[in-house]
């Protein structure tokens, strides 16, 4: 789909404005967006509550009151007597818990209501209009928890006190003291939880913005949510891989310096001592230039193991990858450089997403180890439901148990004439696909390069 650029621009002019009036950090937006829908939730709450219970039960109120004065007021009509009258509204009285008082010859001087209280005096006076039909007035203010409601009659007018409590249905701010208050405890819980969360994220950009200065504080401790402890480990490890990346290529560097300086040293000493005055006879220096040729093809070997480390195989991308027909072209390859190759063994078709070229490569330095320290290999596949196997066995002298860890180490080597990257490099691009390497003793007597890979 294509953006508008017209919406995009409008999209921005309407952002602006917005941007300056929320918060930037984290912490205030995760707030906001925490006490808006709580704010809007109680809101919609108490008008659902107020427009339908409070409401309808307001009304019931009110219809009940009027009735009860409508009858009264019925019954003192059919009454003309005045001792009787009183008798009346007497009873009434004792019946209703209203409290009457009829004036004869008065009028209404006033009609309607003299206070607002809002949805209970509409009710009270609406009701009022339909059942008495009659001018009336309400004084809200003429005694404290007390209604007086003055009826107009043709022979005077009746005044009603009405308790306060039969028209109200309780304190409404007391509900919303109540909603106020429970929203406040919930955000301000919700406050506390997300001030843990931002923390462990604040500690992760800290942490990282150290280790971009160069200044290593060490592995952070995984807290706040399952994301965010991914995230910490996640940066554990990548601080872990680059440290290891670092040092790694510190020690190349100080093993160039270290073991260029042997070869260079022979060649200075072989040209010191070719001979400088009389004839010369290339019988009497081919002994000297034949050294000087191997100590040449070493630096060449040690120039090209370190190089081949130091570039790394990071540019490469996984593709799904047949790993038996990989093994065979490396087993094709071992025997043209002079290998023998017993067998190899493990199911076809195993298809996994691998950079074919690395660890082509780390297979290749295998078989060349097996070829320099025995001669025979065996090359075996194992498929997993979640991973596969590769072994690469040989037939050599093997490697004592204690020196195994060790030797994946930089610098370490099976012999003397080795540049100990070999298992380091293999080490690195196993490493690279999530894989793990082990080294065990082979049942050919040598030693067994366990590889282990995910699907």
């Amino acid at each position: 789909m294509f953006s508008n650029p017209d919406s995009e621009e409008r999209w921005g002019k309407l952002d602006r404005p917005l941007r300056r009036v929320l918060p930037r950090s984290l912490l205030g937006r995760s707030m906001l967006i925490v006490l808006i829908p709580l704010l809007v939730t109680q809101a919609i709450v108490l008008v659902l509550f107020y427009g339908t219970y409070l409401n309808v039960v307001s009304r019931r109120l009110s219809d009940g009151i009027t009735g009860e004065i409508s009858l009264v007021i019925s019954m003192l009509e059919r009454t003309p007597e005045a001792d009787r009258r009183e008798e009346l509204l007497k009873d009434a009285a004792a019946r209703t818990q209203l409290q009457f008082i009829f004036h004869p010859h008065a009028t209404l001087r006033r009609e309607g209501t003299n206070h607002v209280l809002g949805p209970i005096d509409d009710d009270f006076e609406r009701a009022l209009k339909q059942g008495l039909g009659r001018p009336f007035f309400v004084d809200w203010s003429a005694a404290p928890e007390t209604v007086r409601v003055s009826i107009g009659l043709p022979d005077g007018m009746l005044d009603v006190l009405t308790p306060h409590k039969r028209l109200s249905i309780g304190p409404i701010w007391m509900f919303l003291a109540w909603a106020f208050s429970s929203s406040a405890f919930l955000f301000l819980i919700a406050g506390l939880f997300m001030r843990n969360q931002v923390r462990a994220i604040r500690r992760l950009a800290e942490a990282a913005e150290l280790f971009g200065l160069g200044r290593d504080e060490g592995a952070i401790r995984p807290q706040g949510a399952r994301e965010v402890r991914q995230a910490a480990i996640a940066f554990n490890r990548m601080q872990e891989r680059v440290n290891r990346f670092v040092a790694q290529r510190t020690a190349v560097l100080a093993g160039v310096s270290h073991d260029l300086r042997t070869p260079l040293t022979r060649l200075r000493l072989s040209m010191a001592m070719l001979p400088t005055k009389g004839m010369i006879r290339a019988e009497d220096i081919q002994p000297d230039v034949h050294d000087m040729v191997a100590d040449i093809e070493d630096m060449e070997r040690l120039i090209g193991s370190y190089l081949s480390f130091a570039r790394g195989e990071g540019a490469e991308k996984p593709v799904l990858t047949d790993i038996r027909a990989l093994i065979e072209d490396v087993a094709v390859a071992a025997r043209r450089a002079g290998g023998r190759v017993l067998s190899v063994e493990g199911k076809e078709g195993v298809e996994v997403p691998v950079r074919p070229d690395a660890l082509k490569r780390a297979l290749t330095n295998l078989a060349d180890n097996a070829r320099r320290h025995g001669g025979a290999m065996r090359f075996s596949l194992w498929e997993g439901e979640r991973r596969i196997e590769i072994t690469v066995e040989d037939d050599g002298g093997g490697i004592p148990a204690d020196r195994r860890k060790t030797l994946l180490e930089i610098g370490s080597s099976g012999n003397n004439g080795g540049t100990g990257l070999g298992l380091t490099i293999v080490r690195d691009i196993i490493h690279a696909h999530g894989g793990t390497i082990r080294l065990l003793e082979s049942p050919l007597g040598g030693l067994s390069v366990l590889l282990s890979l995910p699907k």
